[in-house]
């Protein structure tokens, strides 16, 4: 289980100096420059400063700052150049021994989420790792072969390519329209808002490019929910999952890697997918 180490940073789409790094997390969390002044216990009129470049932040105000506005680690890193100071956050490879007791924590908790599909991906939605309930989900749906030449790309299998390509999981999607709006949004969220990384973007873009994708995204669709969560409703050969997704992270990191690392685990959303959940687990176990 690793993910190359790689020195790709997240640099928004203007002038990369550290008051408009500032003003652009301020404008993203819907901050005045009172309320970071207050939330951050320095005075407004330095706010103004710092963001207008007529003041230079301290290693240490930059960092109080960035933790106001619940910087991502990745993108205090971008800060703390600008402002003239090194990086302080790794990036780590999951291979590596020191990761080891994290690394031991995702396989405890993939394999325990058996006979139910978990998966972990980065933060471009990567697919790093998954249980064999999974697998044999995805192999169902699309055959191995056809996933490893339409999907495997440098060695990644990209899940919302997989999504929305028509050779993907898209003809088995019941609700696909409803999940394609949804995930469309996310996307476009974690692009132009959430950091404005070029491979966000460049993902968002590809996304667009699929059929029927670009008139979705910011479209209103009528609301059938029989459940408070969105679900995605897989059917293919006469056989139904209705299934729900938890994501989860990792607490209080203090590497890059770790903090965009995302677990999700998939459930049933009634009695009917969690019987054939469980069939399907066992039958495709069974020995042949």
């Amino acid at each position: 289980m690793a993910i190359a180490s790689t020195s790709t940073q997240s640099t928004p789409n203007r002038d990369a100096s550290f008051g408009n790094l500032l003003k652009h997390w301020r404008n993203q969390r819907g901050l005045s420059q009172l309320d970071l002044a207050l939330a951050g216990n320095v005075s407004q009129r330095h706010i103004s400063f710092l963001e207008s470049g007529r003041a230079n932040p301290s290693r240490d105000m930059v960092l109080q700052l960035a933790a106001v506005l619940d910087v991502p680690l990745r993108d205090q890193n971008i800060m703390l150049t600008a402002a003239g100071f090194a990086p302080i956050y790794s990036q780590s490879d999951l291979s590596a021994p020191e990761v080891e007791p994290i690394r031991k924590a995702i396989e405890f908790i993939l394999r325990q989420q058996e006979p139910y599909p978990a998966l972990v991906m980065d933060r471009y939605w990567n697919l790093i790792q998954s249980n064999t309930a999974a697998q044999q989900l995805t192999n169902w749906l699309v055959h191995p072969e056809k996933l490893q030449h339409h999907f495997c790309i440098n060695g990644r299998i990209n899940l919302m390519r997989l999504m929305f390509h028509p050779q993907g999981f898209k003809p088995f999607v019941g609700n696909w329209e409803e999940i394609a709006s949804h995930l469309m949004q996310r996307v476009y969220r974690e692009a132009f808002v959430d950091g404005h990384s070029d491979e966000s973007m460049a993902l968002f873009q590809e996304l667009q490019a699929y059929p029927d994708a670009p008139r979705l995204w910011q479209q209103s669709l009528p609301r059938t929910w029989q459940l408070p969560l969105l679900t995605v409703q897989f059917v293919k050969d006469g056989l139904s999952l209705n299934l729900f997704s938890a994501i989860a992270t990792l607490g209080t990191p203090h590497d890059i890697t770790l903090q965009e690392l995302r677990i999700e685990s998939l459930f049933p959303a009634d009695e009917v997918a969690q019987t054939n959940l469980a069939n399907f687990y066992r039958d495709t176990r069974a020995p042949h």
